[in-house]
């Protein structure tokens, strides 16, 4: 168990690796009820996230769908990531890094005065997120009823309430799946059944390896207030046509070579964050993050760099390391993806 942004987390439940792979063979379930959860109400609700995201809000027009984005400070660099969903009637339910919190519901509320909308954060409620190709069967087989409905209507990126569940087709890991918002009393029962009923319990060490083969950015490693949606792998996220928002004009005159790309280590060896990536004898930039990948059986990271039309090298204790460059993800759906530069 370890301290992470005030909350008692287990890096792990019983081997990490076993962990790993069960979630990309079978199922396991995340108690990730660190994650805040942000409900923004009201008749200008859509008006304020439209100036707060990069992303375009107004996208969102079939009830309970998702969608990805940064909220940017007015350099264009990023407060934090998030997934917002339309609820309808001008009501958005928001999920926010937890290291992130009372930052990021001041920024809300400073932007929200004077506007007709409301913030109400719901720390009532619990997130289980449950990953692996097995997660919607063994869901379903444990629910069952109007629960087992909800779920089956739903396509990925959408969630749907469900008496006291918000049940939704989204996750950290690269995987299918879903994660649940549901008080706590409820959220502990669903734990036991699901373990009950063959779900290995996943802790922080497997999820940051599930993400990072995934391409999946870590806030506070990949991204944060000293650099853009594009200098972390997020361009696709950002919407700047006949749109204006908080950081708008600052990415439209961003011009900095930096970029975020995946690293595959060819040699023995576990790739860090913050070890100095270099082209030749020039250093080009430095890992944010990296781990020992079980799934391709080789270490792999991500990594911010200026160039990349050379050879590159890591360098680990004082050795250069040679690694291939890649874009990620590195696997996808449980099979390892070779989508070289």
């Amino acid at each position: 168990m370890v301290n992470f942004a005030g909350w008692d987390m287990p890096i792990r439940y019983d081997s990490q690796i076993e962990e790993h792979h069960a979630v990309r063979k079978s199922v396991g379930v995340f108690d990730v009820s660190h994650m805040a959860i942000i409900e923004i109400f009201g008749n200008a609700s859509q008006l304020l996230l439209g100036k707060l995201l990069a992303n375009d809000i107004s996208r969102l027009r079939v009830p309970g769908k998702a969608l990805y984005s940064a909220m940017l400070d007015f350099s264009g660099h990023v407060i934090d990531d998030l997934i917002v969903y339309f609820l309808a009637n001008d009501r958005y339910l928001l999920v926010v890094n937890c290291v992130n919190r009372e930052k990021d519901i001041a920024w809300f509320q400073q932007r929200m005065r004077h506007m007709d909308c409301e913030l109400n954060e719901r720390e009532d409620l619990s997130i289980l997120a449950i990953q692996g190709p097995d997660a919607l069967s063994k869901t379903t087989e444990i629910l069952g009823g109007a629960y087992c409905s909800t779920l089956e209507s739903l396509t990925e990126f959408q969630g749907a309430w469900c008496e006291e569940y918000f049940i939704a087709r989204t996750g950290y890991t690269g995987e299918r799946g879903l994660e649940i918002m549901l008080p706590a009393t409820p959220a502990k029962e669903l734990w036991k059944k699901l373990l009950l009923h063959g779900v290995r319990p996943i802790g922080l060490g497997a999820r940051d390896t599930l993400r990072l083969e995934a391409g999946m950015n870590l806030y506070g490693n990949d991204m944060d207030e000293t650099v853009t949606p594009f200098e972390s792998n997020m361009a696709a996220t950002v919407v700047l046509e006949k749109r204006e928002f908080i950081g708008s004009e600052a990415l439209r005159l961003h011009q900095s070579p930096r970029i975020l790309v995946g690293l595959i280590m060819n040699d023995k060896g576990i790739l860090r964050p913050h070890y100095p990536v270099f082209m030749e004898n020039e250093l080009v930039g430095e890992i944010t993050s990296g781990a020992f990948s079980p799934t391709l059986g080789t270490s792999i990271a991500l990594a911010r760099v200026n160039k990349t039309d050379g050879n590159l090298t890591v360098e680990i204790r004082g050795r250069r390391m040679s690694v291939a460059l890649v874009r990620p993800p590195f696997v996808r759906n449980g099979k390892p993806v070779c989508n070289t530069w």
